[in-house]
């Protein structure tokens, strides 16, 4: 039997795919987790709350206000990642950027609420990073839709550049190698914050995740 689909699911299907840009791999398959696992440490909590839903992986705490880190089973070292977020407001989310398995990174973050920053790095419970804040994301932010963040780094000292629907917001350059262990790669991840930076009942969505490695 062959599977025909409407004129206008096909367009949407494409589209969705077309949204990466080229020379970047997927790293994300629009349909299930593989390639991702839950991290097999509750430094970040242990939320199971990952799910598909219309082609983007959808993140939230649990009831008890338990957060968590979803993390590729690839390691990257120097590379450019590609997403698109749509998140509730309200809710503290990051980017982890060569990880280990407890979510010891540096971080783009991505906090969708009072105060927050949207495209700043922080290090994720390491030492020596000094927090940079980005700049003018308010300004191209589309709420309540797709946004797209590219980020890049590279570098034994790890320059990390952010753009956000096109603008360069964040071009950071740290002072030395401060991830765990002076680890030249690691995983990617996407994060559900814990506690009480999480609107209750929100979530945040990730799709068309993808990756070009640079070394």
């Amino acid at each position: 039997m062959t599977l025909r689909l409407p004129a206008a699911a096909l367009t949407l299907a494409l589209a969705a795919y077309a949204a990466i840009p080229s020379g970047f791999i997927s790293i994300f398959n629009g349909r299930n987790i593989a390639g991702w696992h839950i991290s097999m440490t509750n430094h970040h909590g242990d939320t199971s709350e990952w799910r598909i839903i219309d082609g983007a992986i959808t993140g939230t705490q649990l009831p008890d206000g338990n957060g968590g880190i979803l993390l590729t089973d690839d390691k990257y070292g120097d590379f450019e990642l590609y997403v698109e977020v749509n998140p509730d407001f309200g809710c503290d989310s990051g980017l982890f950027l060569r990880s280990n398995e407890a979510g010891q990174a540096y971080q783009v973050m991505l906090d969708y609420l009072e105060g927050g920053n949207i495209g700043g790095v922080y290090g994720e419970r390491l030492q020596g990073v000094e927090t940079t804040f980005s700049r003018g994301w308010e300004d191209v932010w589309k709420k309540g839709d797709w946004n797209a963040i590219r980020v890049r780094m590279e570098g034994e000292k790890p320059h990390i550049q952010v753009w956000l629907n096109g603008k360069q917001i964040t071009d950071f350059q740290d002072t030395a190698n401060h991830a765990a262990g002076g680890a030249r790669e690691g995983m990617i991840a996407v994060q559900v914050h814990g506690g009480s930076r999480w609107v209750k009942g929100g979530y945040h969505r990730f799709r068309n995740l993808a990756v070009k490695r640079l070394d």
